[in-house]
């Protein structure tokens, strides 16, 4: 109670104590500047300017443009700039960055949404985002994006990415319309895919989609092509993903898509942060005695997560080396219910998650079984 009493004390404490006492990298009110709104569109962006004391100076359009941007913003005295996240919000970022003012940059899945609002426009938006950021900037969950370099290095993962999305499609496309006129493709793996249904398609098909399996060909061997780019450059660049790589089922992609993904791996204070982070713990929505079951956030990147997955339904398959993750999953399974496997491989992604955190981290050497069996299982075996 003694300290509650002190923090409820109504005598504020000097300026220079409260601006000492502000924790970095937190934002606070914008009071002694002007506040500017900016919503993002694809070709132009809306902005709106408040001043000292909240009242709107001007609002108005400019060309999502580099140039625009930096022309428009480099005429200013310092001012607080705050933008939704998305597709241009990068190098936007950047622009006003460069002409000397604070950027906010807002993670919408964080905010209340527009759905309770009866209007909603670009202007609205804007007005909306100048509003917040002057004097709650904290409820806009500001993000931060990554370095130019890295999300250069990005570029070649998802590409990557899209490729095999593009040949998945290709390949479900093909047996679909194979399946329908009665016949059946081989099982194969995609990689081999055109090679064993050349042979295979019935000849009445055979002219309609050789081109399909062609396509799924030429993807294949793009794919190849970026996996030996990416293998370069984990090992050449990011020589830190040697540490992730420690634990089987983690490749070369894997790892370095979480070191890009990451890229500073001291912004989490516990390991334990990256869980969240990357959108693999359940939603909550509890109220009273009311706390449902819900499905996981999928905040964060989805390739990173995805990858993730994949590499739990490795640990848990018929090839996982026996480790401490392997034995937590199936547990999770042994417990039954609705969809345990499921919840099990998304328990095992986000403890493989948190684990490569560690690793890189601590550097330490991985050990795959640090946690004795139980004596039941001991003496079963």
């Amino acid at each position: 109670m003694e300290k509650l009493s002190q923090k409820l004390d109504p005598q504020a404490p000097p300026a220079a104590d409260a601006a000492e006492e502000r924790q970095p990298g937190i934002p606070v009110p914008n009071r002694d500047r002007l506040t500017v709104g900016v919503d993002l569109g694809d070709k132009w962006s809306s902005y709106c300017i408040l001043g000292l004391d909240g009242e709107k100076l001007t609002e108005g359009e400019l060309a999502t443009t580099p140039q625009e941007f930096a022309e428009f913003f480099q005429e200013m005295a310092p001012v607080r700039v705050v933008m939704e996240v998305g597709t241009h919000s990068a190098w936007a970022r950047e622009a006003v960055a460069g002409c000397g003012h604070e950027v906010l940059v807002a993670n919408p899945r964080q905010m209340d949404g527009p759905k309770r609002r009866k209007r909603k426009n670009d202007r609205i938006d804007a007005h909306k985002l100048a509003r917040v950021g002057r004097m709650d900037p904290q409820s806009l969950c500001p993000v931060e994006h990554r370095s130019a370099e890295v999300r250069q290095d990005l570029v070649a993962l998802r590409a990557r990415d899209a490729l095999v999305a593009v040949r998945t499609e290709l390949i479900n496309t093909t047996r679909g319309l194979v399946k329908s006129m009665g016949a059946r493709l081989p099982k194969c793996s995609s990689g081999s895919f055109s090679k064993k249904v050349e042979g295979a398609l019935p000849l009445a098909l055979s002219e309609a989609l050789m081109p399909l399996v062609h396509l799924v060909e030429s993807l294949s061997d793009g794919i190849k092509a970026y996996d030996e780019q990416i293998e370069k450059l984990a090992t050449e660049k990011y020589p830190q993903t040697e540490l992730l790589r420690q634990v089987k089922g983690v490749g070369g992609l894997t790892a370095l898509t979480y070191v890009l993904t990451l890229e500073d791996p001291k912004r989490f204070a516990k390991s334990r942060d990256v869980g969240p982070y990357l959108g693999l713990v359940p939603k909550q929505e509890d109220s009273g005695d009311r706390q449902p079951q819900l499905r996981i956030t999928k905040m964060g990147d989805m390739m990173l997560r995805r990858l993730l997955v994949g590499s739990a339904h490795y640990i848990l398959g018929p090839f996982g080396p026996d480790t401490d993750l392997r034995r937590y999953g199936i547990r999770l399974c042994e417990r039954g219910g609705k969809n345990a496997k499921k919840r099990a491989v998304v328990a095992v992604a986000r403890k493989l998650g948190v684990l490569l955190h560690r690793l890189w981290v601590s550097g330490e050497v991985y050990e795959p079984l640090r946690q004795p069996l139980p004596a039941a299982a001991q003496e079963a075996a």
